[in-house]
């Protein structure tokens, strides 16, 4: 539980049972985590900043002429307004899941980018050790699901603002490719996919994809990422090893021949490492409710994975 008052006015100690750990008979061990209470002034620096770089990148996006400056970077709302919400209910999933569990963990820090997105996402710290697999599920977990809730209806609403034609057309610029929930979500608003017609995404539309391209690329179950949680917290440490090995080689070839980003990307999972270090107690199994996060983390996945996500038509 929380302690109301502590000696250091800075610090907030969370002391909690962690339970009878049926490996070691007898033993009740108490662990005791501290919570320091950090200012947000760079947090909120960062998000004013990627606020201001994504809205930017969604003035390009809604605006063909400039008539008026005012009105450019107002339109350009539509889609920062979104990315942003994804991002923030995204790492919010995570920063609230890992105080629920009483772990000491960061708000989160913001990455202004550049163009096509405006940003290059989100993270948060967590600098307290996991204490076990549930905790490692829930924490890993919530983020890519929380964010989706609020993806997918602005996927919905930006498809319905968004210019279709039945025919297929060659449209010079980016090219951004689909995924299986995208596929679904054009077959309920036009009736038809979209590999067969033409879709001019609306900004809106264009946010909420990237909040899903986010999400499947956090996913991934490789090393440390959401996906590597999931899976280890599922599976168990050779095994999701073994999918984490296995993922970063397909990643080779996807990069060769389909995307070279997906090799930049593996670069920096293999700096970041391929093995999931265990959490203090690695064997305490999961219960019901982490099982159903996990197969429906794996489950938004295969829904938002993007083999081929942008391409340049001229």
């Amino acid at each position: 539980m929380y302690a109301a008052k502590h000696a250091a006015p800075k610090e907030i100690w969370a002391e909690f049972n962690a339970g009878y750990d049926s490996a070691w008979p007898g033993h009740l061990s108490i662990r005791r985590r501290v919570i320091q209470k950090r200012r947000w002034t760079i947090n909120i620096v960062l998000f004013i900043v990627t606020f201001v770089t994504t809205t930017v990148t969604g003035a390009l996006y809604a605006n063909s002429t400039i008539d008026s400056w005012v009105l450019f970077f107002l339109r350009g709302l539509v889609f920062s307004g979104p990315l942003m919400s994804i991002l923030l209910v995204h790492e919010m999933g995570h920063y609230l899941a890992a105080r629920r569990r009483f772990l000491d963990v960061t708000p989160p820090y913001f990455l202004p980018g550049i163009f096509p997105a405006g940003t290059f996402g989100a993270f948060i710290k967590i600098r307290s050790p996991l204490p076990d697999k549930r905790a490692l599920m829930e924490v890993g977990a919530a983020g890519p699901i929380a964010g989706s809730l609020l993806a997918i209806p602005l996927l919905g609403l930006g498809l319905y603002l968004s210019e279709f034609s039945p025919e297929k057309h060659s449209v010079q610029g980016f090219d951004f490719g689909s995924s299986l929930i995208l596929e679904l979500m054009c077959l309920i608003q036009f009736g038809q996919f979209s590999f067969n017609s033409t879709v001019l995404l609306h900004p809106t539309a264009l946010a909420a994809w990237f909040g899903l391209f986010v999400t499947a690329m956090n996913l991934l179950p490789i090393g440390q990422l959401d996906g590597g949680h999931v899976m280890y917290a599922l599976f168990g440490p050779r095994r999701a090893h073994l999918i984490s090995l296995g993922v970063f080689a397909c990643l080779i070839p996807l990069g060769v021949f389909v995307w070279p980003g997906w090799l930049v990307f593996g670069l920096l999972t293999f700096f970041l490492g391929l093995r999931h270090p265990p959490p203090l107690d690695p064997y305490t199994p999961l219960d019901r409710r982490g099982r159903t996060l996990g197969w429906t983390a794996i489950i938004l996945f295969v829904l938002t994975f993007i083999p081929l996500p942008v391409r340049f038509v001229e």
